[in-house]
């Protein structure tokens, strides 16, 4: 008990002291983090919006599909990319093994049909003469389109948080192609696992609050927004 306590004291002044490698994993994990949600999002709510707005082929398969990649495994999304970025891969040559933007597209294909998922239930919600009204009334489909998403902003923005929620706390993906390089690619999880394999248990402990303090915040909003939708 004592060693916890004194791992808890020791993790706080790090902390309150703003030690330079406590906050360059910190810094890294949310800028990472924060670029995947926003490409994510980017392709995700328009994917969402499609397939709930919009007849086509298969669309059932289509979220059947979606549905499935929601519990997509991260290593397997870690060795696919690996393999695609490597040097003996397709990509290899732009050299993104082992740094951030690696890790960016990694956690962009983990957040992306989480966002879309809630995209698309969100849509799935709302009132189905809103469309059909916005048309009637003289509004372009694209017109039409950022109208009904307005009028689900609250289920958008419960997306987006979603998704940033499911890739702040990611370690596969982080692991596999960011390398845990010291002070460049090191997240607050990668970090977490090396420094208590290292025996660093204060440190792991410090960053383990802040990034409970980051999930804490981010469901916090989640519920906010999935209050205020429903």
């Amino acid at each position: 008990m004592n060693f916890i306590l004194e791992s808890l004291r020791t993790a706080i002044s790090l902390i309150l002291a703003f030690d330079k490698e406590v906050y360059q994993a910190v810094w890294t994990s949310l800028y990472v983090s924060v670029a995947s949600t926003i490409i994510a999002s980017a392709i995700g709510i328009p994917s969402g919006l499609l397939l709930s707005a919009r007849e086509f082929p298969f669309k059932r398969l289509a979220i059947v599909l979606l549905n499935t990649l929601m519990a997509l495994p991260t290593v397997v999304v870690g060795l696919v990319v690996y393999g695609i970025i490597s040097r003996q891969g397709p990509l290899g040559e732009l050299g993104l093994l082992f740094s951030p933007a690696a890790i960016v597209i990694g956690q962009s294909i983990l957040a992306l049909p989480i966002i879309a998922n809630y995209t698309l239930s969100s849509i799935k919600g709302a009132d189905s003469r809103i469309l059909p009204t916005a048309m009637t009334l003289g509004a372009s489909p694209t017109q039409g389109y950022l109208i009904l998403l307005s009028e689900v902003r609250f289920g958008i923005m419960a997306a987006v948080i979603a998704g940033f929620g499911r890739v702040v706390a990611e370690v596969g993906v982080a692991m596999m192609l960011g390398g845990n390089i010291r002070g460049y690619t090191r997240t607050m999880t990668t970090a977490i696992a090396l420094e208590t394999s290292k025996g660093e248990f204060a440190f792991g402990m410090a960053l383990g609050i802040i990034l409970m303090t980051v999930a804490l915040a981010v469901n916090l909003l989640l519920n906010d927004f999935q209050e205020r939708r429903g």
